[in-house]
């Protein structure tokens, strides 16, 4: 274990209300009326961007019989709930994935380069039950996909999985007290209780653009990369067929900043098209060493790292820091400044006061790393990032900043406006046409649309309640896992739970785990539904609106992004995306309490 004395509070040496101005001023140029509009799904004419280029789809026989347990999603969700499961002796449980096989977003993406950004230790599920090492302190996508199908091979959850398959309806049926599940493969099984894990990172989108399906050259989406095209693999083989090619891509996100240094050493020229760039801060990835993981590696050893890190990154009150990575570096400069502030001073205001300082330090030493590392001037000046850190999802990579001092390498900034429009034989962006023979589109997920677009069918609950009806005006869950007149119905995702942006993996893990204990629970007790009243569900939402709300992260003040709703007012609904007032660490413990004394407050057995 490593002790992380805290960083002393540094002097402030930058003028604060002309970053607000400046900040202010990048975000505005940046506003769309059209919000979450300005993307298109990828449906009719754009299908094909969703053909799956890794597992070719296999016939097999409808299914119409009854399982336990059916889970929607085969994601990190479906993958630690059936687990859990498993460990709690119920082994018929019936994962349905749209994809080849398990992995979820780690199926799909598979672009050269991805891998993790918070650290393998805390961010890989499972990694005590299945014996797994990391091999690296970020691991890289291969080595996280090979971590689903462990678990799935280890808890036995490949036997009843039906893969490249579709939920299209998903209905309770109070006679008989099972959910009806029906497929687009012709199923129409039944479960005496159900999952929900459809992740926010599983609908790809599209940019919005003028012509863009009048490009006649090579185009694809970063989540279904095609190696067909490009050569090399996800293991980072070098794709040697764009040597001669002019390739494109839009979006410098989190995705374009782990790709654009692969594609940089092999394309002919790359165009990197950015509206808004990223914060991108150092990574310093390395491999774990064997030796000293094995002396770390005692009983309980990856609970301990997760509330550590959920200690350190959320003020959680930890005196060391295990992970020690960006995330716990901004927190713990937090904590410092908030720790400095006079006792008889210690207002809310004096507490934002002395986040904010610590973000404009933060974002001016993530400013002057481009300076240090980009050679041309003019492009080391477009690619500052002016906003907040938590604006948009922190950046950490040591080769894509790098990658901008390649002479093949291009940066089309547009200032905020983005590509003009897309022509048959490239781009149109800032004024200047942009010959392509490859686009490739970083454009990433769809977040922000209601739950049953992302999801692809609605929840029919009791006497035919619909669940987009009935959360209408937000979000309402009890722990962001029960829902009343929804009976047992459960949703894994972190909104209302600890809601722990920066590793949703321990939400997910955690929620898995409480479903597993109330599953055995209601089985021992012969109960044929599990249910939260509606007086501990609005107990429930009521204690979440006495929190701070969303506060930095997803702020209207950010620049446009997934995070506050491309900037546009996202209604009243939003109130309810948050966490549990006291924080993740809280939640962790409390959730605990309550899935262990017994009692289930709040829930009906029937």
């Amino acid at each position: 274990m490593s002790v992380v004395d805290e960083p002393e509070p540094r002097t402030q040496t930058f003028d604060k209300a002309a970053l607000k101005r400046r900040y202010r001023e990048e975000r505005e140029k940046r506003l769309r009326p059209d919000g979450n509009a300005q993307y298109l799904p990828l449906t009719g004419r754009f299908a094909h961007y969703l053909t799956d280029p890794y597992t070719p789809v296999t016939r097999r026989e409808a299914r119409a019989d009854h399982v336990t347990f059916a889970f929607i999603g085969g994601g990190f969700a479906g993958l630690v709930t059936g687990a859990r499961l498993a460990e709690a002796g119920i082994r018929d449980v019936r994962i349905v994935e749209k994809g080849g096989d398990f992995g979820g977003t780690w199926y799909w993406n598979r672009y050269p380069g991805a891998q993790c950004d918070t650290a393998s230790m805390v961010y890989m599920p499972l990694l005590e039950e299945t014996g797994h090492r990391p091999t690296e302190k970020y691991a890289h996508a291969p080595e996280i996909l090979a971590q689903c199908q462990r678990i799935g091979r280890q808890f036995g959850l490949y036997e009843n999985a039906l893969f490249h398959t579709v939920v299209e309806q998903l209905a309770w049926d109070d006679e008989a007290k099972v959910w009806v599940i029906s497929t687009d493969r012709g199923d129409r099984f039944t479960a005496s209780f159900v999952g929900v894990g459809a992740g926010p990172l599983h609908v790809p989108k599209l940019p919005g653009l003028e012509g863009i399906e009048s490009f006649k050259g090579h185009a694809f989406h970063t989540s279904r990369w095609d190696y067909a095209y490009t050569g090399g693999d996800p293991s980072g083989a070098p794709m040697e067929k764009l040597r001669d090619k002019r390739v494109g891509i839009i979006g410098t996100g989190a995705t374009a900043v782990q790709c654009v240094p692969h594609l940089a050493r092999t394309s002919g020229r790359l165009f990197v098209f950015q509206r808004t760039p990223s914060s991108v801060d150092t990574r310093a990835n390395a491999p774990i060493d064997p030796d000293w993981f094995a002396s770390i590696a005692s009983p309980g050893w990856q609970r301990r790292w997760l509330e550590n890190f959920t200690a350190n990154q959320t003020g959680g009150g930890a005196n060391e820091d295990l992970v020690m990575d960006g995330w716990t570096d901004l927190s713990r400069r937090i904590q410092a400044r908030i720790a400095g502030i006079p006792r008889d001073q210690m207002t809310p205001v004096a507490m934002m006061a002395a986040f904010e300082d610590s973000d404009f330090e933060k974002m001016e030493e993530i400013r002057a790393r481009v300076d240090a590392v980009v050679t041309d001037r003019t492009t080391a000046d477009k690619l500052k990032a002016w906003y907040n850190q938590l604006c948009k999802r922190p950046c950490f990579h040591d080769a894509y900043l790098q990658a901008f001092n390649s002479p093949n390498v291009s940066l089309v900034d547009t200032d905020g406006r983005g590509v003009e429009r897309v022509i048959p034989r490239g781009v149109m962006a800032a004024g200047v046409e942009y010959e392509l023979d490859c686009l490739i589109f970083a454009s990433g997920f769809e977040v922000g649309t209601p739950f049953v677009q992302r999801a692809g069918f609605d929840v029919v609950g009791r006497d035919g309640l619909k669940l987009s009806d009935y959360w209408a005006d937000g979000m309402r869950t009890k722990h962001g896992i029960h829902v009343h007149g929804f009976p047992s119905l459960f949703f894994v995702q972190p909104t209302q739970g600890a809601n722990l942006i920066s590793n949703v993996p321990h939400n997910l893990t955690e929620a898995g785990q409480t479903i597993a204990v109330m599953v055995r629970e209601a089985l021992d007790r012969g109960a044929r539904e599990v249910e939260v009243t509606r007086e501990a569900e609005q107990a429930g939402i009521d204690l979440l609106l006495t929190g701070p709300g969303r506060m930095m992260l997803g702020s209207q003040d950010c620049t446009p992004g997934y995070y506050n709703n491309e900037g546009q007012d996202p209604g009243p609904a939003a109130k309810l995306n948050v966490g549990y007032p006291a924080g993740a660490t809280a939640y962790f413990k409390y959730i605990d309490a309550w899935r262990s004394d017994g009692a289930f407050e709040g829930l009906n057995f029937r």
